[in-house]
């Protein structure tokens, strides 16, 4: 004899609401991965074999995302520093997988090459090696408008964090040719911290900073120069020659801004160094500011 089975009202209403549910909520797509797109923008970056406007294969930048406010990151992130190294097919892959939290919430990104790992976004330590341009040539790409998971891939716009320093020298006709420098070197901070978000670069103590020789530029005798940390009070350079050190120092600050590179002109004599001129140049154009003589 078939048994009936009885079942509670009240539980009837649950399944009924519950596939009345199922019916009318639409399926939620699951959440993508994050890829991105990397660029240096219309400035040009600097290497030990001269300047390139776009990353080179193996080139590793750090990724940071999250959720909630553009203006500060959050102890919990979407993305918590993960290297993204590029291919040589002109992707970035991720050394782990990237997932958008879900398909609707605003999203915020920052970039970092060289990668590196950060723990403090306002207040982030970096220390200045004149002789890597490759590892003291800090871009910082933000993007702070709100993504969602629709506009993958994110697209990532570099800019320099830090400025760069040229010493031009020529040589009085009082000595026979080139002389021979051991030294050149700039009073200038070598630290400095990062705030990301502000975009604001605090230099340290002035320091001794030991400038590397390059190509000599066109019209002169020798080349000095180095990626420098962005500051005011940088006025004197010192350039050491058989043992004498010749210390040309300016009349007022000499600017090193993120992003510009600033070239001092120097003739070095036996008794004092005069200056030619001082230029302040976006890393693709800029102009030119007229200096002063010292004695």
């Amino acid at each position: 004899m078939k048994q009936l089975r009885f079942i509670p009202l009240a539980a009837l209403g649950l399944m009924a609401a519950a596939c009345s549910n199922d019916e009318s909520a639409p399926a939620q797509p699951e959440a993508k991965y994050i890829t991105i797109e990397a660029s240096i923008g219309a400035m040009t970056r600097a290497t030990t074999t001269g300047d390139a406007a776009a990353f080179d294969e193996g080139d590793r930048v750090t990724l940071y995302a999250w959720t909630g406010s553009a203006t500060a990151v959050p102890a919990q992130r979407v993305v918590d520093g993960v290297v993204n190294t590029l291919g040589t097919d002109g992707k970035w892959t991720p050394a782990t997988q990237m997932l958008w939290s879900d398909m609707v919430t605003p999203h915020y990104f920052l970039g970092i090459y060289p990668a590196r790992t950060v723990t403090d976004f306002t207040a982030d330590p970096y220390t200045l090696n004149p002789a890597d341009y490759e590892a003291s040539d800090l871009l910082v790409a933000r993007q702070l408008s709100g993504l969602t998971a629709t506009q993958n891939p994110v697209s990532l716009t570099f800019d320099h964090a830090m400025a760069m320093l040229y010493v031009n020298m020529n040589f009085r006709n009082q000595w026979d040719q080139t002389p021979a420098i051991t030294a050149c070197e700039a009073t200038a901070a070598s630290t400095a911290t990062i705030d990301y978000l502000a975009q604001t670069v605090t230099a340290g103590e002035l320091a001794a900073v030991s400038l590397p020789a390059t190509t000599a530029s066109t019209g002169y005798a020798a080349t000095y120069g180095s990626i420098m940390v962005p500051q005011t009070g940088f006025r004197t350079v010192a350039i050491t020659i058989d043992g004498q050190q010749f210390t040309y120092t300016h009349t007022e600050d000499i600017p090193l801004e993120a992003g510009k590179y600033t070239t001092l002109n120097l003739i070095v004599g036996r008794n004092k160094i005069e200056i030619g001129s001082v230029s302040i140049n976006d890393w693709t154009e800029g102009t030119t500011i007229s200096g002063g003589q010292a004695m």
